[in-house]
């Protein structure tokens, strides 16, 4: 499996990629590469329920933030390379585990790769879909009737924090029409008698320091926009790697500034999840240690 000129994200960086090494924004090849591969505990709570989702973490990134609270894989490239096939055990050896779901976290650079997993085994538990938000929709496309679940990000409205935290301007309108086109797959969310998420799309916000104006922005937008759709806002804002060095950035949000962004979701009627502030602590970063890989 090889892809020359890869053009499955947004960066539309055109490099090569061979099946263990690639030159591209993401650093790898086409081959999965996977640092963790576990019950997870710490998603919403209509994700993770009781058991756990069954979460596949996957190596590199075409976004790449400063703030990233899994730079070791999404920057540093830890992980294992897999085979497809040996994907497809990992799949229902989590199923066999309890898992609510399976959870494929960040794996944009490998969407070839998964939907052939899927194709040897389909779990008969929803496919979760754990997205930075940006994507490029041609990609998206190819794993409508793969994922039952969407749990993209929703980071900037404003393109010059896009740019100076991701070096990407177009975040905002590239992860809106990925919204879109996540909902239009998925439809209106539909939950079990245990308020386990079956179908749908979540859309994610984590509240940045300084820029509770715009997370409010964020909120109305989808408020306005997209009704129905529910919203995970996350205060659990950590400054790791290159966050440290930016003003502004090198500080955990304050109880004010969250408060502030809680009581306007709650304003505007929003259905959702509102995290904890003892989130924002390093002890919540899985252990990337190959575990089930």
């Amino acid at each position: 499996m090889s892809t020359a000129g890869c053009t499955l994200c947004p960066r539309l960086c055109g490099a090569a990629r061979g099946a263990e090494e690639g030159h591209g924004v993401c650093g790898v090849g086409t081959l999965p590469k996977i640092a963790r591969a576990a019950l997870h505990h710490w998603e919403e709570p209509c994700i993770s329920g009781t058991r756990g989702s069954g979460a596949v973490f996957f190596s590199g990134c075409g976004l790449r933030c400063a703030f990233c609270q899994n730079e070791a894989i999404s920057h540093g490239g830890t992980g294992e390379i897999v085979s497809v096939e040996r994907l497809a055990e990992i799949f229902a050896e989590l199923e066999a585990q309890g898992a609510h779901n399976i959870n494929l976290v960040t794996a944009a650079q490998f969407v070839p790769a998964v939907i052939a997993a899927l194709n040897l085994y389909r779990p008969k538990i929803p496919i979760v879909y754990n997205s930075s938000g940006y994507e490029r929709l041609e990609t998206l496309r190819m794993l409508e009737g793969y994922i039952d679940i969407y749990l993209p990000d929703y980071k900037y409205i404003d393109p010059g924090m896009a740019k100076l935290l991701s070096g990407a301007a177009d975040y905002p309108d590239t992860a809106w029409a990925t919204i879109g086109e996540m909902r239009r797959q998925t439809g209106a969310p539909v939950y079990d008698e245990d308020g386990m998420m079956l179908r749908g799309t979540l859309v994610r916000h984590l509240l940045l320091p300084g820029l509770t104006g715009d997370c409010m922005r964020i909120l109305e937008r989808i408020h306005d926009e997209l009704p129905g759709t529910p919203v995970s806002l996350m205060g659990q804002y950590t400054p790791f790697g290159r966050a440290l060095e930016i003003p502004g950035m090198n500080r955990k949000i304050k109880k004010k500034e969250y408060a502030r962004a809680l009581e306007y979701m709650e304003a505007l009627g929003l259905d959702g999840y509102r995290q904890a502030l003892e989130s924002a602590s390093e002890a919540f970063v899985p252990a990337f240690d190959g575990s089930g890989v």
